[in-house]
């Protein structure tokens, strides 16, 4: 079945093309088959007119933590009234999660996960992270695998309690039975290296481990304040180093000098900067710079961070919003790192684009630019949500009556 988006007012591509006036889409199953002038358009089995709207990729989110019980809003008004972030609330949640059914936790994630979609999220990475024992972290990934291919284990974490003065046993416990458990339902593995969680060579040996199971490699790195973790990822080609709140001018040369050639753009680092604003939002946090990241050379990333205790939100459009506000980002650049991004951190080139060939993940919007989206902070612009060439939200406009939803 095909379908043809016409009278789109802006066409975003994150292409070659970046049309303005009177484009045109048409999606054939699961793909892009064309993409061009709305006058040029081919014939199609099914049409959308988008009424001079704007019209994105997909949101690519590729950093959320979704596998988890409970919820931490006591901390974060602790945090609102004062009290610092440290990252040890993590342990709460890792209580509940131990605690919750598999149902529990399938619901919890279906429910964050349809949350995302109404909010133009057609690609999301889920990571474990909650559970820390053999069984917990191989159960979140293989429930998260119902969710997503995008599948992350981050065993590595923090150390749990009943490993408290035994980190080095812990990492041994993750590089053996954790990895094997869980390793069939991840795609990639992940460290929050930090202090107060794992060291540059407790991270480097549980990389490894995972590197030598298949899976791919990010890292948590560079947020509470200085470390090994941006340098780390450079030196192990992981495709993704998250937060980057607190870095040197190393650090930012480290990333720039990965830089490799790309056809539709400039360039781009095969260790992508993936910043997340909601955490800094939620724990009132300084805020990474990108502007410095982006005039360096820097392919960047922006995500949710959608979790209980630092950042509960699943709205890429408000980490836009922030993005531009406090990250010195033009919202080109912002909407780009959500889209394109994105799926450069998830070493995709079939999603963040609209052109042929590509996923079919679009949305149109409710305005006519993708400018809006930072110029209207808060407010519901997403008209429609196409995921994979059909239809998978249609705007909440045309399904109110006098406020109520029908």
């Amino acid at each position: 079945m095909s379908l043809l988006i016409t009278n789109i007012g802006e066409l975003f591509t994150n292409g070659a093309r970046h049309l303005t006036r009177d484009a045109a889409v048409v999606l054939d199953g699961e793909r892009i088959a064309w993409v061009g002038a709305a006058t040029e358009a081919p014939d199609a089995d099914e049409r959308i007119d988008a009424g001079g709207a704007a019209v994105l990729p997909g949101f690519v989110d590729s950093h959320a933590h979704l596998m988890f019980a409970g919820d931490r809003a006591p901390e974060f008004a602790a945090r609102m009234a004062g009290e610092p972030y440290t990252g040890g609330g993590i342990r709460t949640t890792v209580g509940a999660t131990r605690s919750a059914s598999d149902q529990e936790l399938r619901d919890n994630a279906s429910r964050l996960v349809r949350e995302a979609l109404r909010q133009g999220t057609t690609t999301i990475e889920i990571k474990s992270g909650y559970g820390l024992n053999v069984t917990d972290e191989a159960r979140s990934l293989r429930i998260a695998s119902e969710f997503t291919s995008e599948t992350t284990f981050l065993g590595a974490h923090v150390v749990p309690a009943e490993y408290q003065g035994r980190a080095d046993e812990y990492v041994g416990l993750i590089c053996g039975p954790m990895l094997a458990a869980a390793a069939p339902y991840a795609k990639w593995v992940d460290v929050f290296v930090e202090r107060g969680a794992f060291d540059e060579d407790q991270a480097r040996n549980i990389l490894e481990c995972g590197k030598a199971m298949g899976l791919g490699l990010r890292l948590h790195g560079n947020q509470l304040g200085p470390g090994p973790g941006v340098q780390l990822a450079v030196e192990m080609d992981a495709a993704s180093v998250d937060h980057c709140t607190h870095l040197s001018d190393a650090d930012v040369d480290a990333l720039a000098s990965v830089t490799v050639a790309c056809m539709c753009h400039e360039g781009w680092s095969r260790t992508v900067a993936t910043l997340l604003p909601g955490a800094e939002f939620s724990t009132r946090s300084p805020y990474p710079d990108a502007r410095r990241l982006l005039d360096a050379g820097v392919s960047v990333a922006l995500a949710t961070d959608c979790n209980p205790g630092s950042s509960y939100t699943s709205s890429m459009a408000f980490c836009i919003a922030l993005a531009v506000r406090e990250m010195r980002m033009t919202p080109a650049e912002a909407v780009r790192a959500a889209t394109a991004g994105g799926a450069q951190s998830l070493r995709r080139d079939d999603i963040g684009v609209i052109q042929v060939g590509a996923r079919a993940d679009l949305l149109i919007l409710d305005a006519p630019s993708h400018l809006h989206l930072a110029y209207r902070p808060g407010v519901p612009l997403i008209r429609t949500v196409i995921s994979g060439g059909r239809v998978a939200f249609p705007t909440a406009i045309n399904r109110m009556h006098d406020g109520v939803p029908l």
